[in-house]
């Protein structure tokens, strides 16, 4: 396991409590000796409830990027960790990314947020479930981003108008329509055309809802988490249906996978040689060797093939 790790949770007006399960958990299987967590200012009791259930060792109360920089570099109070895991706004994602490029900061899981959403819909699609998507990560914060590919224009329109009634009842419609400014319903040409902007962009969360969504995954190439079907809403994923809701965002799809145990974890490899094995293996190494002019190399396998000779 990686020896000592740093949680970061958001905060703002909700409180987060499940980013700790999904960091804290994996952490603790993963048998990581320290754990530590950084919140912004008030921190709500169901993150510190989350944090005591998980094992987490240390809460501090600092957020945003500074709280980033503190988990890399230490400061009097808080100790320096070898990864930083967790989502947060684009100012804690740039820090992540600035510390880790750095010898003397942390490792980071990957760049996490602001958060997306993507979703597939054919004619077939409900538009009050497109649209209760599209809004679950509008609320999430200003600058997330949501986006409607369809074929046929008719559901574009009928989930414009869904969005427009469901964003009345939400009480934090005003977030979430700061976030539609930046979001689009875009009608495509057809379902194919669907799948290779996807790719293109690649989500946080990609939905598909069409009438046969499993003949599209094949096709997915970069994708955080995607959700099959009318009843699979991208909340199921952030909650309960058994998949970590921390994702790569900003396109890292591309060469970035959802966060998981192996993430808290890494590996180092063992070797060790009976004389019959090294023998077995000696040409092909000084072979190799050779071909590469490593001479010190090679003549670390010619020294134990001449001394063997001289035991025989």
């Amino acid at each position: 396991p990686v020896a000592s790790v740093g949680l970061y949770i958001p905060g703002g007006s909700a409180p987060l409590f499940s980013t700790v399960l999904m960091l804290a958990t994996p952490a603790r299987i993963a048998g990581c000796k320290k754990v530590v967590l950084c919140s912004p200012p008030p921190i709500a009791d169901e993150i510190l409830y989350a944090a005591q259930l998980c094992g987490v060792q240390d809460v501090f109360n600092v957020g945003g990027a500074q709280a980033i920089a503190a988990l890399a570099f230490g400061t009097e109070s808080v100790p320096k960790v070898d990864k930083i895991f967790g989502p947060g706004n684009a100012f804690v994602t740039e820090a992540k990314r600035q510390v880790s490029q750095r010898l003397d900061g942390a490792a980071i899981d990957m760049p996490a947020g602001p958060s997306e959403v993507l979703v597939i819909a054919d004619s077939g699609a409900t538009p009050d479930f497109v649209a209760s998507d599209l809004l679950s990560q509008a609320e999430h914060g200003p600058d997330s981003q949501v986006i409607l590919l369809t074929p046929a224009a008719d559901m574009a329109r009928r989930v414009a108008e869904a969005v427009e009634r469901q964003l009345a009842e939400l009480p934090r419609a005003e977030t979430a329509r700061q976030a539609l400014n930046a979001s689009r319903l875009i009608v495509t040409k057809d379902l194919a055309q669907c799948v290779e902007i996807s790719n293109q962009y690649g989500p946080e969360h990609l939905i598909i809802q069409t009438r046969n969504a499993r003949d599209l995954v094949d096709g997915i190439t970069s994708a955080g988490s995607v959700f099959l079907g009318d009843w699979s809403p991208e909340s199921a994923g952030d909650y309960a249906s058994g998949t970590n809701h921390v994702l790569p965002t900003y396109g890292y799809t591309a060469t970035c996978s959802s966060l998981g145990l192996a993430d808290f974890q890494k590996r180092m490899t063992v070797q060790e040689l009976s004389k019959e094995g090294f023998s077995a293996l000696a040409s092909t190494i000084e072979t190799l060797a050779a071909a590469e002019r490593l001479t010190a190399h090679k003549n670390a396998v010619t020294l134990r093939v001449n001394a063997l000779k001289e035991q025989a």
